[in-house]
């Protein structure tokens, strides 16, 4: 299947997305609906679990089939994934296997997501120093920026791979290679990029990504990449039967962890969610992440000119093709955007409100390749 099938075969779009039968949903980088396939994996499933052990019929074949799934859309291999989510608990976890020393320092953006912020705070009660990335803009994060809080006691960075609503994506191979040239290790919360563009990992040493955003995937599954090369850095921070050495269940006197980044999977995994999440990923890759950035780009030079003419200010609208993305955020001074926000609810229009640090509140879309131009046309007479 692809893009211009889609587009080209409203019923096919409607069979695979049966969102768009009744709505113009407009908010990926949020909460995803489902689509078809999808729902039939988690069903089957789920149908199946009702005729016994709910593992039986699926495990472990359903969990090295999503691992295999993912190292593919990631581009590294199958040992340095992890099936983890959501994304904060990922993170979490990173931040709970590594130990820093009082008077070192850690780099953050402080107007990030919270859930890439608030980990690495609390490491403050190690005695580690949170620095804050100045950026001139917005979510308009730089190499330059981020190493101008580098010095020689810095340990960890840690950034979005696109901010959540000025929809800048950052230059995650020049940071990270300025980086590990300091031996400073970096992390990337990649769940507004996995799925919608090529997220690079040559110079990362953790990624955590959600599948219910861009990938299209259930809430609560996820993935966590680890470097193999830091796998023995970063120590397991919940221990269970599963990545600790238990033969027959038996517990032993030592902790002998497993190889690779299952180290990181300490239970029983989330199967739904995973079942669900390697439908998600098949469609994905049968698309191509290429073939769906260069539409998320177009879509972009679509909504951007028609918000222009019609007197609204849109975040970065200017941006590099580089670090466009496919979240399109913009206001007015005086609207009221949360009455905006409703009008296009009751037209039948998803979108999302978000709201900045000095309490600008903005109207946010972020549709997929799947949406059509006539839905943004759509949206752009309402408004």
């Amino acid at each position: 299947m692809t893009v211009e099938e889609l587009h080209s075969n409203e019923a096919l779009r409607q069979t695979e997305f049966p969102v768009s039968q009744t709505l113009a949903f407009l908010s990926h980088a949020a909460v995803c609906p489902l689509p078809r396939r999808v729902v039939d994996a988690v069903k089957l499933c789920a149908d199946a679990s009702a005729l016994g052990d709910q593992e039986s019929a699926y495990f472990p074949g359903a969990i090295t089939k999503c691992r295999g799934l993912a190292a593919r859309l990631l581009g590294c291999e199958t040992d340095e994934v992890a099936l983890i989510g959501p994304t904060s608990l990922a993170l979490s976890l990173v931040a709970a296997g590594l130990r820093f020393e009082s008077g070192d320092n850690v780099v953050v953006y402080f107007d990030d997501y919270p859930s890439n912020v608030y980990p690495w705070m609390a490491w403050a009660e190690q005695g580690v120093e949170v620095r804050h990335i100045q950026a001139r803009e917005l979510g308009l994060i730089t190499s330059e920026d981020v190493m101008a809080q580098v010095d020689g006691r810095t340990r960890f960075v840690s950034l979005a791979s696109c901010h959540f609503i000025a929809g800048f994506r950052i230059d995650i191979d020049a940071i990270g290679s300025a980086l590990h040239d300091r031996g400073i290790l970096f992390c990337v919360d990649g769940i507004q990029t996995v799925g919608a563009f090529p997220t690079s990992l040559r110079h990362v040493d953790f990624l955590a990504a959600d599948a219910h955003k861009w990938m299209l995937g259930p809430c609560s599954a996820g993935l966590l990449f680890v470097s193999r090369k830091v796998q023995d850095r970063l120590k397991p921070a919940a221990l269970g039967w599963h990545n600790v050495r238990c033969p027959e269940f038996v517990a032993q006197e030592e902790l002998v962890y497993r190889s690779g980044a299952q180290r990181y999977e300490a239970g029983t995994h989330n199967l739904l969610g995973i079942v669900g999440m390697s439908a998600a990923l098949e469609l994905l890759l049968d698309i191509g992440v290429q073939a769906i950035s260069k539409e998320l780009l177009r879509q972009r030079q679509l909504l951007i000119p028609g918000l222009r003419d019609r007197g609204w200010e849109v975040l970065h609208a200017d941006a590099n093709p580089a670090h466009a993305a496919a979240i399109v955020s913009f206001r007015r001074d005086g609207e009221d955007m949360a009455q905006r926000h409703a009008q296009l609810a009751r037209c039948s229009i998803v979108t999302a409100l978000r709201v900045d640090r000095q309490g600008r509140r903005f109207m946010r879309l972020s549709p997929h390749f799947y949406n059509t131009d006539a839905e943004l046309k759509r949206l752009l007479e309402l408004l």
